[in-house]
C-alpha cells in the first residue's frame, strides 16, 4: 500500500507491506545475508542497478526495505534509508551531504553524542560546525558563512525540550544554499512532521518511540531521493546496516505508535502540571505548558507537547541523585520511548562527554532531571516521585 492520502494510524499499520508468493498477512522477516539470481545476467544488472532488486542485506533487504517505506510514508518523505542506530543516522546523513570545507551550523541544545560527533569526529573531515542558540532565529542567519552547507538541529530539544521555529530556520537555510535536517525523535512523525515545515531531511533514532519498548537499536534519514541519493552510497559502501530482525521490530512498533504518542503525551502533560505544583521544583520544561517560553511555537509546530518532561529540583546535584535513587517504579536508565517511565541525571549521563561550559551554554544544569513519561497509571509515577520531592 503506497496511498499517502490514508491517515497516519492506516499509514503505520498498512504502508510498506509487500507480502511473498506465501501470501502472509504479517510481514516476513528475510534473515538473509545475500540474494540468489536466476542467471548471471540478471545478476550483473542488479549489480549496477539497471535492474532494481535485493543484491545483499548490508544495503537491500525486503524486510527493511518495507519498515523504510513505511516510515517515509508517516513523515512525507519520497525516500528512507534505514541505519544501525540513530547516531548512525546522523553520520549517514553528514557524510553523505558534505565534503571537506564544508560548514555546519548546529544548535548547541543537542544530544550529547551528536555533539562529540560534530566536534571530535567530523571535526577530523575537514567540516567545522558553528553552534548557536535553537531558539534565536537571528543567530543562525549570523552564523552563515559562504560554505555553510547543513543546518542541523532537533526540535524538542534534548533534554530542556527547546522548541526551535523550523519554517523560520528553513528560510535562512534555503537562502544560505544549505540543507535543514531536523532530528524529529522526540515527536515522531504522528505529532511533527518537519518536511511539511520547510526541513530537507529528517532523523530518527528508531530506538526510541519507533519501536517503544526498548528492544533494537535504528536509525533514519528521510528526505526527497535527491538528497538521500548520496546517504544511501554512504551507507551502501560503509555498512551501518539496519538488520532485518530490527526492521521487522520497528514495523511492529510503527503499528501502535498513533496509540503510544497520544498516550505517553496526555500522561507528560499531566505530570508536568503535577509537578510546577511541587515546592521543592525550580522550574519545569514540558512543551505543553502554558509556561513554557516557546509554548504557542510549539503548538503550532506539534500536535501536543509529547512525551518528554525535564525539571529542575532545588539543591543540585545531590538532591537530583537523591531523587532518582528513591524511586522504585521509574527505571534509571538514559533510554527513552519506552512504555516503562525512565528517569535520568543528563549532566551525568547523556550529556556528561561535552564540556562543562558546553553544558552551562545549553541551559543544562546539576539539579536537571529528565523523565521519558511511559504508559503507566499517572498517579503511580506521582507516588514514586513524591518521596524524593
Amino acid at each position: 500500500m503506497t496511498d499517502t492520502n490514508y491517515q497516519p494510524e492506516t499509514l503505520a499499520v498498512r504502508a510498506g507491506t509487500v507480502r511473498s508468493e506465501f501470501g502472509e498477512h504479517s510481514e516476513a522477516m528475510f534473515l538473509t545475508s545475500s540474494f540468489v539470481f536466476p542467471t548471471a545476467a540478471q545478476a550483473a544488472a542488479r549489480f549496477i542497478g539497471q535492474e532494481p532488486g535485493n543484491i545483499y542485506s548490508r544495503f537491500t533487504n525486503p524486510t527493511v526495505t518495507m519498515f523504510e517505506e513505511r516510515l517515509a510514508a508517516l513523515e512525507g518523505a519520497e525516500q528512507c534509508v534505514a541505519t544501525a542506530s540513530g547516531m548512525a543516522a546522523i553520520l549517514a546523513c553528514v557524510m553523505g551531504v558534505l565534503k571537506a570545507g564544508d560548514h555546519i551550523v548546529a544548535s548547541q541544545s543537542l544530544f550529547g553524542s551528536t555533539v562529540n560527533l560534530f566536534n571530535n569526529v567530523i571535526k577530523k573531515f575537514a567540516v567545522e560546525t558553528t553552534f548557536v542558540s535553537a531558539t534565536d532565529v537571528a543567530a543562525w542567519q549570523a552564523a552563515v558563512r559562504p560554505n555553510t552547507r547543513l543546518f542541523f538541529l532537533e526540535t524538542p530539544s534534548n533534554p530542556l525540550t527547546e522548541i526551535s521555529d523550523i519554517a523560520a530556520i528553513a528560510k535562512i537555510a534555503k537562502a544560505a544554499g544549505a540543507l535543514l535536517a531536523v532530528d524529529n525523535c522526540f515527536c515522531t512523525p504522528i505529532l511533527q512532521r518537519p518536511l511539511d515545515l520547510g526541513a530537507d531531511i529528517v532523523i530518527h533514532s528508531a530506538t526510541k518511540y519507533i519501536d517503544g519498548q526498548g528492544r533494537v537499536l535504528g536509525g533514519a534519514v528521510l528526505g526527497s531521493k535527491k538528497n538521500m541519493e548520496s546517504v544511501y552510497g554512504f551507507l551502501r559502501t560503509t555498512g551501518p546496516t539496519m538488520s532485518a530482525f530490527n526492521a521487522w521490530v520497528f514495523l511492529k512498533g510503527l503499528e501502535t505508535l498513533k496509540l503510544r504518542m497520544d498516550a505517553h503525551s496526555a500522561n507528560a502533560l499531566q505530570l508536568a502540571t503535577w509537578l510546577e505544583q511541587q515546592p521543592n521544583v525550580a522550574r519545569v520544561f514540558y512543551p505543553g505548558l502554558p509556561s513554557h517560553p516557546q509554548h504557542v511555537l510549539a503548538m503550532q509546530q506539534q500536535k501536543n507537547g509529547g512525551g518528554i518532561v525535564s525539571f529542575e529540583v532545588k539543591g543540585g546535584k545531590e538532591a537530583a541523585w537523591r531523587l532518582i535513587d528513591q524511586t522504585k517504579l521509574l527505571s534509571i536508565t538514559a533510554n527513552l520511548g519506552d512504555t516503562k517511565s525512565t528517569i535520568t541525571h543528563p549532566a551525568s549521563t547523556t550529556h556528561a562527554r561535552i564540556t562543562p561550559e558546553a553544558r552551562a551554554a545549553a541551559g543544562i544544569s546539576d539539579g536537571l532531571i529528565r523523565i521519558a513519561v511511559g504508559l503507566e497509571a499517572l498517579v503511580d509515577i506521582q507516588n514514586d516521585l513524591v518521596g524524593g520531592l
